[in-house]
């Protein structure tokens, strides 16, 4: 009895287990014959699979929520809850500077991530102040906590700092593209279940309280969702250019007629940025997150400009047919 109560619990083992097999044997095995078959020598490396994997996750994430905060003109919470994200995991890292704990740093920027979103929401429905004012109140204050970690340990925590700050190709292990998958499941179901009303108060939101649907319910649902995604995505784009994958797909795929087309729309643009920033900044040596966003902008323009061309040739733009 003693021996038994003593022995460790098998579950971390057998999460670890599974997430070996989804990860390294069906992912990695599957990259590996592609790798076989084309003769592509990255595709074999397994830090390079579990950065397509974890850009893949990120091409999905941000696109399914960033869509309806495009269409609410609340673009720039992502870039507001990044930085919260960076307070966070200063946070972490002062703590396990200071004490004899290990906090991982991602858990305490979805923390701090998932408070800030919910100030920013309780700021517009309780205080009243505008949006932007909000957002503005909560990355300043957020950035300077952050600042002030940093500088309270006599500069010992930057360096740890910095891949989170600019994202790492290397910096994306099987815990944390497990943690990305585990995400997708999560909010993938939410956004399943709760749709309608999120559209609705997306769309309507006069309309949706007449209707009696909880709409600062919804709002901060949707905030604290952006949180998980914007955490998420920090491991690979780091925290300065988090936002673009919540943002940039959603607006190339605004052209698109129906909500629902935008949103495949937009993961197909966020699925094309992310794979080809992956491959480019493998090949060419440079940041994988700022080389994403500058594909991502690149197909943005394309989109722009295919949608000035056919205009000009007398067809409407599918958004407006």
């Amino acid at each position: 009895m003693i021996e038994s109560s003593l022995a460790p619990s098998p579950r971390p083992l057998q999460f670890d287990g599974v997430a070996s097999f989804a990860i390294d044997g069906l992912w990695g095995g599957l990259l590996d014959l592609l790798a076989a078959a084309t003769g592509i020598e990255m595709l074999s490396y397994a830090f390079m699979q579990r950065a397509y994997l974890a850009a893949i996750c990120v091409a999905l994430l941000g696109p399914l929520v960033g869509s309806f905060l495009v269409h609410r003109e609340m673009a720039m919470i992502g870039d507001t809850l990044a930085h919260s994200a960076f307070a966070g995991v200063a946070a972490g890292l002062f703590v396990n500077s200071l004490f004899a704990v290990t906090v991982p740093p991602l858990l305490a920027a979805l923390v701090v991530a998932a408070v800030a979103a919910l100030a920013v929401q309780t700021l517009i429905d309780s205080a009243g102040a505008y949006r932007d004012t909000s957002l503005a109140i909560v990355l300043t204050g957020s950035f300077a906590v952050g600042s002030v970690l940093l500088t309270a340990t006599d500069g010992g925590i930057a360096v740890g700092i910095d891949a989170y700050l600019f994202g790492s190709l290397a910096t994306v292990s099987r815990a944390n593209a497990a943690i990305l998958l585990a995400m997708i499941v999560v909010v993938g179901t939410v956004v399943a279940v709760t749709y309608r009303p999120l559209l609705y108060v997306t769309f309507d939101e006069v309309g949706a309280r007449a209707a009696g649907i909880p709409v600062a319910r919804y709002n901060r649902l949707l905030a604290v969702l952006t949180a998980v995604v914007v955490v998420g995505a920090m491991q690979i784009m780091g925290v300065i250019l988090v936002a673009a994958m919540l943002v940039i797909p959603a607006a190339t795929a605004t052209p698109l007629r129906g909500f629902k087309r935008s949103i495949v729309g937009a993961v197909g643009a966020g699925l094309l940025a992310t794979v080809a920033g992956v491959t480019l900044s493998y090949v060419y040596d440079v940041a994988a997150g700022g080389t994403i966003v500058l594909v991502a902008i690149a197909i943005y323009a394309a989109s722009i400009l295919a949608v000035r061309v056919r205009k000009r040739h007398g067809g409407a733009p599918a958004g407006e047919q």
